[in-house]
């Protein structure tokens, strides 16, 4: 499946598993994905984005996304 430039990439978070779903909150809504449509590895808090029918996470998104959560608990816990 081939994508234009410019054609917009689905992402979404993983928020956990539950048997053989994964849940993954997609624009403010859970989705309830099979785990065979999810790659090796996806684990809950990953950024993850839908690739040729499976969901990959993309370790960018999810290294930038832990930063801006520790700077946002940081600030929220100075003294």
């Amino acid at each position: 499946m081939l994508r234009r430039k410019g054609d917009a990439v689905m992402v979404g978070i993983v928020e956990g598993f539950e048997g053989e779903l994964c849940r993954i909150e997609v624009n403010g809504r859970i989705m309830d994905v099979p785990r065979s449509r999810v790659g090796n590895g996806v684990r809950p808090g990953d950024v993850v984005e839908l690739k040729d029918g499976i969901w990959l996470v993309n370790r960018q998104k999810t290294e930038a996304r832990g930063k801006e959560i520790k700077k946002l608990m940081d600030e929220v816990w100075e003294d």
